[in-house]
């Protein structure tokens, strides 16, 4: 499984590094590292809307955990 970590990235960044991974891979699973409630709402907002679905976000030490996955 890909990671893609957007820890200590200050807005808008955390958005458009994921953004930027996964449209590169165009589908997969991939997870995201994120430190901050604001990165985890946005990212799971914008990846909704380029087609990846949320599989699970899990809250690990001092952030989050994002598994997502498009076929």
């Amino acid at each position: 499984m890909n990671t893609i970590d957007v820890r200590g990235l200050s807005c808008p960044q955390p958005v458009m590094n994921t953004l930027e991974e996964l449209d590169r891979a165009g589908s997969g699973t991939f997870r995201i590292l994120a430190d901050t409630d604001t990165s985890k709402e946005n990212v799971i907002r914008s990846i909704a809307s380029r087609g990846w679905i949320v599989e699970q976000t899990i809250a690990e030490g001092y952030g989050y955990v994002i598994v997502v996955a498009k076929k």
